[in-house]
């Protein structure tokens, strides 16, 4: 049942809530800011209680500055177990990459899963390699898809009475871009995720360029949700 009031009074996440435009404007994924919005959440041992903020990018990256806010908290215990999601506007850099590892590593108690919209500077080695990197220390990276969407909605952002539910504005196609390309990082294949930016209009396009290595690793269902893959029948 779609609220009537927007988020409660007495939520206490109201004041850490981002603005439904915030939200929107960070996390299309056909939008190519260049700021990255981190939303997260965090459970500690066995409570069932989560803490849910938002933060930017300052003179750091929104990461970066996660880890260093998270580790100077009082409350945080490293003999606790730690549960961590983020939901990325953008996927971390080589350097972010690092830093995550880094502080994983110091911190065996925490596990961290990580949603991404959209994908930074895919084509570049080291970034692709920093992304396989956090997969094979234990952290699971995804593209976000519709069911976080909406809970990202209903749980980070202010949303309006009557709003409850999140009424996306892009196909569910442009994540399944992001996807696919997701795959060839992870299972260290060529890219196959061309984008570019027209800067007169604002617009950004979408392409694949797949070859038979791709065709062959990546699951079926991943290359036809793109829309841009046609099913392949045989002749009889």
């Amino acid at each position: 049942m779609a609220s009537e009031t927007g988020p409660s009074a007495g939520d206490p996440t109201l004041r850490r809530r981002i603005e439904p435009w915030e939200f929107e404007v960070f996390f299309d994924p056909r939008e190519l800011r260049r700021e990255t919005c981190l939303l997260y959440e965090i459970q500690w041992g066995t409570s069932h209680r989560r803490w849910r903020k938002s933060g930017k990018n300052t003179t750091n990256h929104a990461e970066v500055n996660f880890i260093e806010k998270l580790t100077s908290e009082r409350q945080f215990c490293p003999s606790v177990r730690c549960s961590i999601t983020w939901f990325l506007s953008w996927s971390p850099c080589w350097e972010c990459s690092q830093a995550i590892q880094e502080f994983l590593s110091q911190h065996p108690n925490v596990t961290l899963v990580i949603y991404v919209a959209r994908l930074y500077y895919h084509m570049d080695q080291r970034n692709r390699q920093g992304l396989r990197d956090l997969v094979n220390s234990g952290v699971t990276i995804q593209i976000m898809s519709v069911p976080e969407y909406c809970y990202c909605w209903r749980n980070f952002v202010n949303f309006p009475p009557g709003q409850e539910a999140h009424w996306l504005r892009y196909q569910p196609q442009w994540m399944a871009l992001y996807e696919l390309e997701l795959h060839c990082i992870i299972l260290s294949l060529p890219p196959c995720l061309k984008i570019s930016r027209r800067c007169q209009k604002q617009l950004t396009f979408f392409g694949l360029t797949l070859q038979n290595c791709h065709y062959q690793a990546i699951p079926p269902h991943i290359l036809l949700a793109t829309g841009l893959v046609l099913p392949f029948v045989p002749w009889r």
